[in-house]
This record gives structure tokens, C-alpha cells and sequence, in this order.
């Protein structure tokens, strides 16, 4: 059985401390091996007041937190029983697990996921710039920067080779 993502239902300005709530339990009743991370989806809000840019984190379901847990009997007790949950969301008495796309869609939205970015590019690979200042110029791959999303790409200039950094998606394959 392999550990899912679950929906509860709390009161509603309770989520946090439902979190921390079930964090407590799951450790004093030794159910780490079953319940594994408890998150309220929060997202930043920016909010600009007096000419002044504040950023605040605002809950993105109130009133609902996501549990990831292998779902066994004494494991639904657990948090069923968490002050201030009020149930599982579900049809009927059985939980529903998240669909895995609906959970990464979530913990991506805040961060919790890094965005996987498809690197379709190899060194030595023939490019056309799509946009930018060098829109139009064919250049060979040199480089490729995933955690920054970029390439360097030598473009041929005024009869030399230039290197120049593109992000992927200024790019495309010949």
C-alpha cells in the first residue's frame, strides 16, 4: 500500500492548528510510518498599500488541510479524531485520495514540488532563436543551465562565434 494524499475538513481558521495538532499526535502515538507530511495550502498574496508592496500568505482552501498517509485503520483514527477535524473529504465513510496530478499540481503552486522543466536541447545541437534581441540567428548549443532554465548558445556575429545566454524557451530545434 503506498501513502496518498488526503483531504480533511476543519473548522474553518482552524487549519493550522489542526496541523499542528496532528503533527503532536502522530508523533505521541507512533504513527510516522503511516502519516507522513500535513500541509495547508497557503500561497503568497501581494498586496500593495500606501505605495508600500507587502506580501502575505493566504490559505488557498480555507478551512481544509492535505494529510499524506497510508490509510489503515488506526491511521483514519488518528486524524479522524484530531480536535478540530470535522471528517474526511469523501463520498460516503470511505476517504478519497487526492489524484496524484491534483496533489503535485498543489505542492508545486506552493513550492513544495520544484517545477520539473523538460530539457529537450543537447550540447551540440543546431538552434534558431525564436525571440529576443537575437530572434532569427542560428547558433550551436554550448551549454545547458537547468536549475536556471537556460542554455548558452554560440551565435555566429560579425563573422565570430559569440556565446549568449537564452532562457529554453527563446529556442527551438532546426
Amino acid at each position: 500500500m503506498e501513502n496518498q494524499w488526503y483531504v480533511i475538513h476543519t473548522y474553518a481558521g482552524y487549519e493550522n492548528k489542526v496541523k499542528a495538532n496532528l503533527e503532536k499526535r502522530v508523533e505521541s502515538m507512533n504513527m510516522g510510518e503511516n502519516i507522513f507530511r500535513v500541509i495547508v495550502p497557503m500561497e503568497d498574496e501581494v498586496q500593495i498599500k500606501d505605495g508600500k508592496k507587502k506580501v502575505t500568505k493566504r490559505k488557498v482552501f480555507p478551512g481544509y488541510v492535505l494529510v499524506e498517509m497510508n490509510m489503515t485503520d488506526d491511521s483514519w483514527y488518528v486524524v479522524r479524531n484530531t480536535p478540530g477535524v470535522t471528517g474526511f473529504v469523501g463520498t460516503g465513510s470511505k476517504p478519497v485520495p487526492l489524484q496524484e496530478e491534483e496533489a503535485k499540481f498543489i505542492l508545486k503552486q506552493m513550492g513544495v514540488l520544484e517545477q520539473k522543466i523538460k530539457i529537450d536541447f543537447a550540447v551540440g545541437e543546431d538552434v534558431r532563436v525564436s525571440n529576443g534581441p537575437f530572434e532569427n540567428f542560428v547558433g550551436i548549443v554550448d551549454e545547458i543551465y537547468p536549475d536556471k532554465g537556460k542554455l548558452k548558445v554560440m551565435v555566429s556575429m560579425f563573422g565570430r562565434e559569440t556565446p549568449v545566454e537564452l532562457e529554453f524557451g527563446q529556442v527551438e530545434k532546426m
